[in-house]
Order: C-alpha cells, then sequence, then structure tokens
C-alpha cells in the first residue's frame, strides 16, 4: 500500500492518515533524529509500554506518562520504590501495566549505571548509508539486524522490555531510520 492522501490533501504513510493524533505524530515527529538522554529514554519507556498495544492509545497518554514519570528524567525515575509503583498503578492517565512500569525503572537505573551516553549507544546501531526507502508498508521490517543486537546489547546493560521490534520501533521514531514511503510528503531520499 502507498502513501494515501488525508482528507487536507497531504499524502502520507497510510497509518498517518487514520486518526488527527496520528497525522501530527506523523507529520512532525516520526522518523526525525532525537538527542538528548532524557528524550532517548522518554521514548524507549513509550516504545515498551505500547508493545501489545496501539500506538495511538500511548499517543493519547503521553501527557500523563509524562507528569507520572517525572518528565522521563532518569535521575529521578532511578529513584522510584514500592510507593511510586502503586501510585502508578493506580493512574489512569498512563497504562497500567506492573511489568512495564517495573520496566520503566529498571531502565531508568540501567540509564544511570551506562558507561557511555545512553545517546551515543543507541545512535551506534543505527543503519549505516543509504537504504531503497519503501514504496509500500509490507517493505517495511518489524526486525533488523541493527535492532536485534540493540535490544541483546541493552539486555547486557541491564535494560527490560527491549527486544528487537521494540528497538526497531524506537529507531523508527527517534530518526535512526526512515521508513516513510517514497510517496509520503515527508519521505526525504
Amino acid at each position: 500500500m502507498t502513501a494515501t492522501v488525508g482528507a487536507d490533501g497531504v499524502a502520507r504513510c497510510p497509518w498517518g492518515n487514520s486518526a488527527p493524533d496520528y497525522a501530527e505524530y506523523h507529520d512532525t515527529e516520526w522518523g526525525v533524529p532525537v538527542h538528548g538522554q532524557d528524550a532517548l529514554y522518554e521514548r524507549l519507556c513509550l516504545e515498551a509500554f505500547q508493545s501489545g498495544l496501539s500506538w495511538i492509545t500511548i499517543l493519547r497518554k503521553r501527557a500523563g506518562f509524562r507528569a507520572a514519570f517525572a518528565g522521563f528524567v532518569p535521575e529521578k525515575v532511578a529513584l522510584f520504590g514500592d510507593d511510586d509503583v502503586e501510585r502508578l498503578m493506580a493512574d489512569a492517565a498512563i497504562v497500567r501495566n506492573r511489568a512495564k512500569i517495573l520496566a520503566a525503572i529498571t531502565n531508568a537505573r540501567a540509564v544511570a549505571a551506562l558507561d557511555q551516553p545512553l545517546d551515543e549507544l543507541l545512535w551506534s546501531f543505527a543503519p549505516a548509508g543509504e537504504r531503497p526507502r519503501p514504496r509500500s508498508m509490507a517493505d517495511i521490517p518489524a526486525i533488523t539486524p541493527e535492532s536485534t543486537a540493540m535490544a541483546k546489547a541493552l539486555k547486557k546493560r541491564g535494560f527490560a522490555f527491549v527486544g528487537p521490534t521494540t528497538c526497531y520501533a524506537l529507531m523508527q521514531a527517534t530518526g535512526m531510520v526512515d521508513d516513510h514511503l517514497a510517496t509520503c510528503f515527508r519521505a526525504t531520499s
């Protein structure tokens, strides 16, 4: 399936025209390079929370996540304890999944224990060189050798809820890869 034209006359990747929240995210964030510890930690957490759910659920709860997780500042989240877990489990503004909440806290602690900046670690897995622009959604993989390597490296460093599929979604969300379809207005090459 090639890009579709939305009600606003803009050709986007098909999912980008399925809801206004998606169009905004598609047009302004997805595939745009993201750097900085807090921003990358946030995306890592959100991708883990999305696992098994629709991304629109996460987008619509993003403000709640930011409030609940101290603005996704890893040093703050790393200090969360049992009372914070219970507070988060009662917070309807986020996805209340104990395993995912614990993973966010675990991952904040793993960020603090890194021997290199999170930005440097994650971006070291960005594919080198030009990749063919996808022509249809079927051309976009769910995992790649790079996302598999990223997942393995993160797990080795104590991160949780970071499988190859989640890592590839993170790579797409943070611009490490650009999977906008060739017919999408956001396609850059």
